[in-house]
């Protein structure tokens, strides 16, 4: 039973939801499931965001935990938030680190990175309840053959701006009410986590041409101009205007917020990979394959 929205109405220029895409349940790196609202046959790309991944809340027992064992990446930046559980990172360039609840892994893999996301020893050892999302940002093709770069923000360091019902919006990236999130980005991204008190209401200002899409993971609620009811692992499409409303059912709310400049550029994928032409995709296949892209030590 979802509750009926706030009496008060959104204002003017507030999105409408234009379709509402189900996360398909799918198996990831080593075996672990996740909710993927795209890329799916109903849904390619948000550009600028190429794929969005919850990794499912799990609670597992000692011996479980599955990671994403070494592999490649050119072209983009995988964004990992973790909720709950902890990962250890590792790369062909040297960088080594570890994930708790609350951070950010910012990954710039550019011109080319080999890396691995693995549960701790801790987690693997003890088990625990894991739970957290994976985002990859495109870059434009000026971009795409930068150096390598990592921003490793911990939770501490993401601000967050707390609203009049209690609720709370963390700013991974972006603005948000004159609070500037943690990541430096290559185009014009904003990525929020937003928590709603049960029947709370806000609106979020997001670039007027902008693509959008909010994605549920703890709900139901109401999203739009229209009120859409939105349910848990269900993105949400919302189409032009500057404002983005959400209000919370009885369970309350928890949602993430991705807004960006589309690039409106070609794309050209082949699983780690995403340029602008075959060819490109060709070398770096043979550049992964002869080793230049290195190897993790």
């Amino acid at each position: 039973m979802i509750d009926t929205p706030s009496p008060n109405g959104p204002p003017p220029d507030t999105r409408v939801v234009t379709e509402i895409f189900p996360g398909i349940r799918t198996l990831e790196g080593a075996g672990f499931l996740v909710h993927r609202p795209f890329p799916t046959q109903r849904l390619a790309m948000l550009d600028p965001f190429l794929l969005l991944d919850e990794m499912v809340p799990s609670d597992l027992a000692p011996g479980e935990a599955k990671g994403a064992p070494d592999h490649p990446h050119r072209g983009f930046e995988t964004v990992t938030y973790m909720l709950e559980g902890r990962l250890e990172h590792a790369d062909s360039v040297g960088n080594r680190g570890s994930l708790g609840p609350g951070d950010v892994q910012w990954m710039t893999a550019g011109a080319g990175v080999v890396h691995s996301e693995m549960p701790s020893a801790g987690m693997t050892r003890e088990g625990g309840r894991m739970h957290g999302f994976q985002l990859w940002v495109n870059l434009p093709a000026k971009s795409k053959m930068i150096a390598p770069r990592y921003q490793e923000i911990p939770a501490d360091e993401i601000p967050v701006v707390s609203l009049d019902g209690g609720g709370s919006v963390r700013v991974i990236a972006g603005v948000f009410r004159d609070t500037t999130g943690a990541v430096e980005t290559h185009s014009p991204v904003t990525y929020l986590h937003v928590t709603l008190s049960p029947g709370e209401a806000t609106n979020l200002a997001v670039g007027e041409s902008d693509n959008a899409g909010v994605y549920v993971f703890a709900g139901p609620g109401f999203l739009g101009s229209d009120a859409r009811p939105v349910d848990a692992h269900e993105l949400a499409l919302l189409g032009p205007g500057s404002m983005v409303s959400a209000t919370a059912g009885q369970d309350g709310l928890e949602c993430l917020v991705l807004s960006g400049a589309p690039l409106g550029e070609p794309v050209t994928r082949y699983g780690p990979f995403v340029m602008n032409t075959r060819a490109e995709i060709a070398q770096a296949v043979e550049d992964y394959q002869s080793g230049r892209m290195g190897v993790i030590g």
